[in-house]
C-alpha cells in the first residue's frame, strides 16, 4: 500500500514542474505534464497560490511565488548546520578552501566557507561573494544541476556529463575551482546549491573532483533524511 498522499504528491510535482519553467507554464501544459484533468490542475494551482508558492495572472503563465523565497530563507540555516562539518572535512581532504554556494536570481552566492589548516595558497572566496551563474565552477555546477536546455553552454553540458565542473582563472587569476550540484528533491523548488573547493594552480584536480562529488552526495543524503 502506498504511504504517499496523492493530492499532496501532485501538488509537489506541480511545484517542481513550475520551478523548471523559468519563463512560466500554462495550466493546460501543467495538466498535460501531470497527466491530470485541467480542473484538477486548476485546484492544485489555486491551493499553491493561496500559500504564495506560485503566482499567476488571469491570462499569464504560472511562476514561482514569493513564498518559495521565504521557505528558502528558512531552510538555509539548516543547510549551514548540516554542511559545516562536511566542509571542514572537504577542506582538509583537498587542502583547499571549501564552500557551499546557492543560486539567487542570476547570481551564485557563497553562504558557507571552510579553510584548510595548511596547504595551498588561500583564494579570496568569502561568505557573501557573488558572481554570475555562467562563470566559475559553482555557478556552472548549479546550472548543470538543472534540466537540460538548448542554450546550455558547453561548460554546463560537460559538467552535467561529468558530475562536476572545473574552471581555471574565471573569477581570479591562477585560481582553480571544482564544484558539484547538491542533487536532492529539497532543492528542486526555491533553493539550488552546490559544494566545491577553490585553490591556486597546483590543486590536485583529480583528487578534488572525487572528493567534491563524494561530499555532494553525502550532503544530499543528510539533507534528505
Amino acid at each position: 500500500m502506498s504511504t504517499t498522499l496523492q493530492t499532496l504528491d501532485r501538488g509537489l510535482s506541480a511545484l517542481e514542474l513550475i520551478a523548471e519553467h523559468s519563463e512560466g507554464i500554462t495550466i493546460a501544459e501543467l495538466a498535460r505534464q501531470l497527466d491530470v484533468h485541467r480542473a484538477i490542475a486548476y485546484r492544485l494551482v489555486a491551493t499553491l497560490e493561496s500559500h504564495a508558492l506560485i503566482t499567476r495572472t488571469d491570462e499569464g503563465p504560472i511562476r514561482l511565488g514569493a513564498g518559495i523565497a521565504l521557505l528558502a530563507s528558512r531552510f538555509e540555516p539548516q543547510l549551514r548546520a548540516v554542511a559545516q562539518p562536511l566542509l571542514q572535512a572537504l577542506a582538509k581532504a583537498t587542502r583547499a578552501t571549501a564552500f557551499v554556494s546557492v543560486a539567487q536570481g542570476e547570481e551564485c552566492v557563497v553562504i558557507l566557507v571552510a579553510e584548510p589548516d595548511e596547504g595551498l595558497l588561500r583564494v579570496g572566496y568569502r561568505v557573501g561573494s557573488r558572481h554570475p551563474l555562467s562563470q566559475g565552477a559553482a555557478g556552472i555546477a548549479i546550472l548543470a544541476g538543472r534540466p537540460p536546455r538548448k542554450d546550455d553552454s558547453e561548460a554546463v553540458r560537460q559538467a552535467r556529463a561529468d558530475g562536476y565542473s572545473l574552471t581555471r582563472g574565471q573569477l581570479q587569476r591562477g585560481a582553480v575551482g571544482v564544484a558539484s550540484a547538491i542533487a536532492t528533491p529539497q532543492f528542486r523548488a526555491g533553493v539550488e546549491a552546490c559544494i566545491g573547493v577553490v585553490a591556486m594552480d597546483d590543486l590536485d584536480t583529480e583528487r578534488a573532483s572525487h572528493e567534491v562529488i563524494s561530499h555532494a552526495r553525502h550532503l544530499a543524503e543528510l539533507i534528505g533524511q
